[in-house]
């Protein structure tokens, strides 16, 4: 059985066994079905075995504790994922895609933790295939005010989500558009637009809609509330830092920077050094949706 997404305007498809107990889980997936396939940029299918995986490790997270654990492999002819929600806890998938990861098999080997291996199987195609075609897949929460998105950057647990709470509570007119995994993407006409995914990390806020990007905005914890523009070398920069994708990978850096520099260029970037408080709130709106 096969279904349809569309995201960014980019189109993918599951191909998961009639039955399966994945597809009652796939709710978040529901606002960006389409039907038919539309000449997807990736097919990602459910099996039950997978052939020899490669052996090369190319790639190894960040795996503290409670942290997700992700492992790339490669050869000559192609990728490998391992994936598991946590370091400590069993590896639940492991897919196995072609080079230019436009088909891939997923094999679910701890079926509790089924959907976060769908999930991250689907997200780590989605930004490696889209990385030379002016896509971003982004690390930020968004919120939506005034017709333009605002996305808010940084480390985990610096206070992303934290910020986005404080304009929804104290600026009218906002709504978050997604909490932790939004889409980028620059079109032809240059204009910088940002979709909401069916990936929002803890928060569960699926929104098949898009805005033209408004700010890209660090967030740092101060004691004092002061919002500051960065310049372009600075942009790129948190840029860089804020999107997935492999950037020791020839191929992808390509795409990547070609991508990095036309946002940078068009969309201004700044640094909030903030308290978690109302004030916060203020001083970056007072500020950003003046442009």
């Amino acid at each position: 059985m096969r279904k349809s997404f569309k995201v960014a305007g980019h189109v993918f498809s599951f191909s998961i066994p009639k039955g399966h107990s994945l597809w009652k889980q796939l709710k978040q997936y529901a606002p960006f079905e389409i039907s038919g396939d539309d000449n997807p940029i990736f097919e990602l299918e459910i099996v039950g075995s997978l052939p020899e995986l490669p052996a090369n490790e190319v790639y190894v997270g960040n795996e503290e504790p409670g942290e997700p654990v992700i492992r790339l492999y490669a050869d000559e002819e192609s990728w490998a994922f391992e994936m598991a929600p946590y370091s400590g806890r069993p590896i639940c998938g492991k897919a196995l895609s072609n080079k230019d990861f436009t088909k891939a098999q997923l094999m679910i080997t701890n079926t509790q933790d089924a959907l976060f291996a769908l999930n991250n199987a689907a997200m780590l195609m989605f930004a490696f295939r889209t990385s030379s075609m002016d896509t971003l897949e982004v690390h930020a929460s968004v919120i939506v005010n005034g017709g333009k998105a605002f996305l808010w950057m940084a480390k985990s647990g610096t206070g992303k989500s934290t910020h986005s709470k404080l304009w929804l509570k104290h600026i009218p007119g906002s709504h978050l558009l997604n909490d932790d995994n939004p889409i980028v993407r620059v079109h032809e006409d240059g204009n910088v637009v940002v979709y909401g995914s069916p990936w929002s990390g803890k928060t569960p806020c699926y929104k098949n809609e898009h805005y033209p990007a408004g700010a890209f905005v660090e967030i740092k914890r101060s004691p004092d509330n002061n919002i500051i523009r960065k310049n372009l070398f600075e942009s790129y920069a948190l840029l860089y830092s804020s999107s997935s994708g492999l950037k020791n990978n020839r191929a992808m850096a390509d795409g990547l920077h070609s991508t990095f520099e036309k946002i940078a260029t068009k969309v201004p970037c700044y640094t909030l050094e903030c308290r978690p408080d109302e004030e916060a709130a203020k001083v970056s709106s007072s500020e950003l949706l003046v442009l």
